[in-house]
């Protein structure tokens, strides 16, 4: 029978280190938090080959006294907390006490601090846990530490780290991380004897992110600041034009301490939703600040996740920051004539189902399927091209409100698109309409401005639930995968609130006996074969209101004009004028931009007028 013992000391150190050290990124981290607690002003990180090699953080804090010097690597002793309770209130970035330990006992590690009031510094030498006696040296107040040779005494763990160039991409991430949160303080990065960044200390939180993200992004914040209780949001997001194939930008940071938190991060795709194309994900640099005890930070070794007291408040407080900040900004696209813009592949997404391919779902192409007719309200004889939302005009000034359960705040007070007389704007190649507004010309995608003024009509008559259905004679079987038609009839609910109506037939086949009265000149089979791409799609793990958003999408996409699609005057009137009651007219439901200004100093500046 196994028998019971007692770890030596120096395992239960290298397991410890295990948790809290995974690759030199690990050790800049918890050296440079140490640093800030410090109350450094100035903070100096010198790297050799990714880390591999050396580390070296030096800065102009309280620095350590020197009959302190040993407690300081000494496992759990901590200047941070006294006892139990302060683990649910802490207020700085370290508290843990294990940081220095783990590191010293998997390194070569050299230690030399100095207070303000010795007349010297003191140093410490340790070779894998292994301590020398202290003794004084020459240095400035504050700390410096030096790790060399990270896990020379665990070569399993040595093996895994990977190239020079992987391992220093970790370590300006946690550099980035530290001087994001932390602008006041002046902060150094060097690589191999080369600069990587050099930033000075400023009140200024923009020109910290411009310095690292440069001008296109530090040129695209948008301000969101809101207060709510205890709690304060306060940072930047940057314009939808703006954005990247994962969320690793997407700067958090809970009273001075980056965090990921993934409630909140798919609060920040909320906000965004309808701006992005499928599969971005937006860029934003926030501040939450709140009273400690509020939050405990004591739930993951790194300390990057955090639990919230109430968790559904902060999440509805920062979706509704930033959303009503996007309903009161501009975010008409603005065309840059200097040089060519990049052009980013398009995820089809949720638009590339059944009959309509990705190049239907950006509108370059008719789909193959019969034009829908653009009245699906009005009796024969009767052309009205776009209905009114219930209750406004074309005249009025402002649309109605979405329901909460979409997450949409109130668009009363929105910022209005860019503007122009309907009598001047001539459409081109079939696709596109050029008009005026006081900024210079505007060029406006007909199917993603038609396509969003559906949207938002079908929503509001999902929630009103009043969604035209129509019954078909003789309702239409379509055969699919077992996996598929059993996911359609699990959600007959959700189906039925878009007008979708399905039975089972016997086997896989599935009857459709009725489905969206736009989509009249749609075959109900294709139809029903884009629905199961969704339900089977990304949005299976999301809940029934994401589920019908994604469905309006799909039959917006249907349902509006296509590129090459001739529009009368009078249908152009009606677009223009039903583009002014939108509350999103800047963007697709899928994040395309419905329009781009090219601005009249540009073009002044191009025909040589400046």
């Amino acid at each position: 029978m196994p028998t019971i013992k007692q770890l030596p000391p120096a395992v239960v150190n290298k397991i410890a280190a295990g948790e809290v050290i995974e690759r030199p990124a690990s050790v800049v981290k918890e050296l440079l938090e140490n640093s800030v607690d410090a109350g450094a002003t100035r903070i100096e990180v010198a790297i050799h080959q990714g880390g591999l090699e050396s580390m070296r953080v030096t800065d102009n804090g309280l620095g350590i006294a020197p009959e302190q010097l040993e407690l300081a690597v000494t496992s759990h002793a901590t200047s941070k907390i006294t006892d139990a309770d302060d683990l649910f209130r802490v207020g700085t970035l370290g508290f843990r006490g294990e940081a220095l330990a783990s590191i010293a006992e998997v390194s070569q590690m050299t230690l030399r601090s100095r207070t303000a009031e010795a007349e010297s510094g003191f140093e410490l030498r340790i070779n894998g846990g292994q301590r020398e006696a202290v003794g004084p040296c020459s240095c400035g107040t504050g700390t410096m530490i030096q790790v060399e040779h990270l896990f020379f005494n665990t070569p399993v763990r040595r093996k895994f780290l990977r190239t020079t160039q992987t391992e220093m991409g970790h370590i300006s991430e946690a550099f980035a991380r530290i001087a994001l949160a932390h602008p006041r303080i002046q902060m150094t990065l060097v690589h191999n004897d080369r600069t990587v960044h050099e930033l000075p200390a400023t009140e200024n939180w923009a020109d910290r992110i411009h310095n690292f993200f440069g001008p296109d992004i530090g040129g695209s914040l948008i301000p969101v600041t809101s207060g709510e209780g205890p709690a304060r949001i306060s940072g930047f997001v940057v314009d939808p034009e703006h954005s990247r194939g994962n969320n690793r930008m997407q700067y958090l940071f809970l009273n001075g301490r980056y965090i990921r938190d993934r409630a909140l991060q798919h609060a920040l795709g909320e906000a965004y939703r309808g701006l992005l194309m499928t599969g971005r994900y937006p860029i934003v640099f926030l501040r939450l600040d709140m009273p400690a005890e509020l939050v405990d930070v004591n739930v993951h070794p790194a300390k990057l996740e955090v639990r919230f007291q109430d968790g559904s408040r902060m999440y509805s407080h920062l979706l509704g920051a930033i959303r009503n900040k996007f309903l009161t900004t501009d975010l008409t696209a603005r065309a840059q004539l200097s040089a060519p813009p990049v052009q980013q592949p398009v995820t089809a997404g949720v638009m590339a189902s059944g009959a309509a391919s990705s190049a239907e779902a950006q509108g370059h192409m008719p789909l193959s399927v019969d034009r829908p007719a653009r009245d699906w309200t009005q009796p024969p004889g009767e052309f009205r091209p776009f209905p009114n939302p219930p209750g406004v005009s074309p005249a009025s000034p402002q649309a109605v409100p979405a329901d909460a359960s979409w997450n949409e705040p109130s668009v009363a007070d929105r910022a209005p698109a860019a503007r122009a007389p309907a009598a001047r704007a001539l459409q081109i190649h079939n696709r596109y309409l050029i008009t005026e507004s006081e900024e210079g010309v505007v060029v406006i995608d007909q199917h993603a401005l038609h396509e969003r003024i559906i949207y938002e009509q079908l929503r509001e008559k999902v929630l009103g639930g009043q969604l035209e259905s129509q019954n078909l004679l003789v309702p239409e079987p379509v055969p699919l995968a077992p996996a598929e038609a059993a996911r359609v009839l699990q959600s007959r609910e959700v189906l039925a609130r878009i007008g979708i109506e399905v039975e089972e037939f016997g086997g896989d086949t599935i009857l459709v006996s009725a489905y969206p009265a736009m989509l009249a000149n749609h075959n109900p089979a294709e139809m029903l074969r884009g629905v199961v791409d969704i339900l089977l799609g990304e949005t299976r793990s999301l809940d029934a209101r994401d589920i019908v958003d994604e469905l309006l999408h799909m039959i917006s996409c249907k349902a509006a004009v296509k590129a090459g699609d001739q529009l009368s005057d009078a249908e152009i009137t009606a677009l223009l004028e039903h583009r002014q009651l939108c509350q999103d007219a800047h963007h697709c439901p899928h994040g395309r931009p419905t329009a781009l200004v090219f601005s009249r100093e540009e073009l002044d500046r191009r025909f040589k007028r400046i």
